[in-house]
């Protein structure tokens, strides 16, 4: 093109257009978060940015990181229009509070961003805000703003929450600490969450701050898109493949195997640990947790061996 400038000339040589035959569904989710952000520059205060439940950054406290989560739910995807708004803010701010704990730590301030109709009631947004004091309460979180936008008439509404916390460094769970030989555990029983429970889940921080804190962790992360797409991801990250026997998958009743590795929206906690460490830690969480089932599933193996390979969970595209 004859009439740009150099300087353009040289922009477009250093950031090409994107391939325009490509779509986001063809690629995925995963692959598209490589790709937005593996030229994205970042300062010598982060210890983890994307591809963590959590970003986790250097804090004024030398014995502690800070805690980064953002996440969405929408109309249509996430709840439908008939869930009642308490359950949607509920809902919303809970998940963010589930991937706080898979990192260990302690959720700390909200902010609230919702995008509505202009004719949706003010009732319908006090319930949601009644739903989302629900959630912060049982951990004295404070929602200190946020931010409203209109959908238009006919858009679709949604609910983003930006959430902090807090975790000691030395508790602190990455996805990519994981070894080879090292047990998978899972907390809780899987599949079936659409019957009502991902709008009523406990996201699983006292267990997981009493497992860093009693147990040597060496990878965690919660179950939101299923365990066919989370364990992959976990193994991943820890440079690992997987062994588990899927008879061994601990079901909510009425679940299927399929359903239990692909349904997701568990938010229930993965994790590795040391082998030697399997006996200690079944005893003491049946003391500790008498009503929660912990149920080893199998373990890490080396890079490249998947067993079973795993298809399925939630695709977000």
């Amino acid at each position: 093109m004859l009439y740009l400038t150099g300087s353009t000339l040289f922009l477009f040589s250093i950031y090409p257009m994107a391939n325009s035959s490509k779509k986001i569904k063809e690629i995925g989710e995963d692959l598209l978060i490589k790709r937005i952000t593996k030229n994205l520059t970042l300062g010598k205060d982060v210890m983890a940015g994307a591809g963590d439940d959590c970003a986790v950054i250097k804090s004024n406290d030398p014995q502690s990181y800070m805690l980064l989560k953002i996440d969405s739910v929408i109309e249509g995807i996430h709840y439908v229009k008939s869930t009642p708004p308490s359950a949607v803010g509920y809902k919303a701010l809970s998940r963010a509070i589930s991937d706080i704990a898979a990192m260990g730590g302690t959720p700390k301030h909200a902010m609230i961003g919702l995008s509505l109709r202009p004719n949706c009631n003010v009732s319908y947004v006090t319930s949601l805000y009644n739903g989302l004091s629900k959630a912060s309460s049982p951990y004295n979180i404070s929602i200190v703003g946020g931010e409203t936008t209109n959908c238009s008439k006919n858009g679709t509404q949604s609910v983003t929450i930006s959430l902090t916390g807090e975790v000691r460094k030395d508790l602190c769970c990455f996805r990519s600490k994981g070894r080879s030989g090292q047990s998978l555990f899972v907390t809780g029983k899987l599949g079936k969450s659409i019957n009502g429970r991902h709008l009523s889940f406990t996201p699983r921080i006292e267990e997981a701050q009493w497992l860093t804190r009693n147990f040597k962790i060496r990878a965690m992360m919660d179950l939101s898109d299923g365990l066919a797409s989370d364990l992959p991801r976990l193994a991943k990250s820890s440079n690992c493949g997987y062994s588990i026997d899927t008879n061994k998958i601990p079901r909510a009743r009425g679940a299927s195997i399929d359903e239990a590795l692909c349904d997701g929206e568990d938010y229930e906690l993965l994790f590795a640990i040391s082998s030697k460490d399997c006996n200690k830690l079944k005893a003491s969480w049946r003391k500790k947790f008498p009503n929660l089932t912990l149920t080893r599933i199998g373990k890490l193996s080396p890079k490249g061996t998947e067993d079973p390979d795993l298809e399925g969970g939630w695709q977000h595209f």
